[in-house]
């Protein structure tokens, strides 16, 4: 995130830099290429923090959203959990394409697929293209989707490679922006759920001040800066359910932490079967 501030809001136009965007979510996912050309048998069938999935699945996965990102359109309702997205659910039922795929062949195809994927982003920007997609707090403009995208892919390197011991090589700006639209989720689903959140949260490590306003719709406020306070990585972790909200953002009130925590909690439910 370039110094100054982002706006997210699910009321209203948001503002950040989709071209500065897009660089930071090309160097992310250049970094994790790297990573993943050194991995050998064992590591691509290494398990992950995500629950059944190795690493090869996650990169089989990211190479789905790459295929859907691509080929985006006005409306697109793949991530409108009101039109049956589930995101417990779904993208394993994307995998089923991919069942029997070679470790080699993922990573080629991963490769291809984010090629595509950010020229085709890059082309819609240079003309000028504007349409709205539905994402899981609703309706957005598609840069919004691919701050999505940047979330998701920065969130499972960290999947990846933190089980296995490896740093996770980042930099400030994809963990700002990654935090911002983690913040904004959660404080979206929350309001969702009948829990509106106003708080402001300072972050370490990448991160900044984030005021978070859900009185009206949710607006959340990033500004880039030197603060103290609990990492912005783990925070971005646990707003996603990979660890407990309340040991990363302890300081703020029970019924904040609450709230952003129901997402995560939604993450990490069971999925309820139907009859046999």
């Amino acid at each position: 995130m370039p110094p100054g501030k982002l706006l997210l809001q699910t009321a209203g136009a948001c503002d950040f830099d989709p071209d500065h965007l897009l660089n930071v979510f090309d160097q992310q996912r250049q970094r994790f290429v790297a990573a993943l050309a050194g991995f050998g048998p064992d590591d691509w069938a290494a398990p992950t923090r995500c629950p059944d999935w190795s690493a090869h699945d996650v990169v089989r996965h990211l190479c789905d959203t790459n295929v859907g990102a691509a080929g985006l359109g006005p409306h697109d309702r793949t991530l409108d959990i009101t039109a049956g997205y589930d995101p417990r659910i779904t993208p394993r039922e994307w995998l089923t394409a991919s069942a029997g795929e070679s470790p080699d062949a993922t990573f080629s195809r991963f490769l291809a697929t984010t090629e595509e994927r950010l020229a085709r982003e890059r082309a819609r920007l240079a003309e000028g293209t504007r349409f709205d997609v539905y994402l899981p707090h609703g309706p957005m403009d598609w840069t919004v989707r691919v701050l999505h995208g940047l979330w998701d892919s920065w969130l499972h390197e960290r999947d990846v490679l933190l089980p296995r011991g490896m740093e996770h090589s980042t930099d400030g700006d994809a963990t700002a922006y990654a935090t911002a639209y983690g913040l904004f989720t959660a404080a979206a689903m929350a309001s969702v759920f009948g829990n509106p959140v106003r708080e402001t949260l300072t972050l370490s490590g990448g991160g900044g001040v984030f005021d978070l306003d859900g009185r009206d719709g949710v607006t959340l406020t990033a500004t880039r800066a030197a603060v103290a306070g609990p990492p912005a990585g783990e925070a971005a972790d646990a707003l996603a359910g990979r660890s407990p909200v309340a040991a990363v953002l302890g300081d703020l009130p029970a019924g904040a932490r609450s709230a952003l925590s129901l997402w995560a909690d939604f993450f990490n439910s069971p999925v309820e079967q139907g009859p046999a």
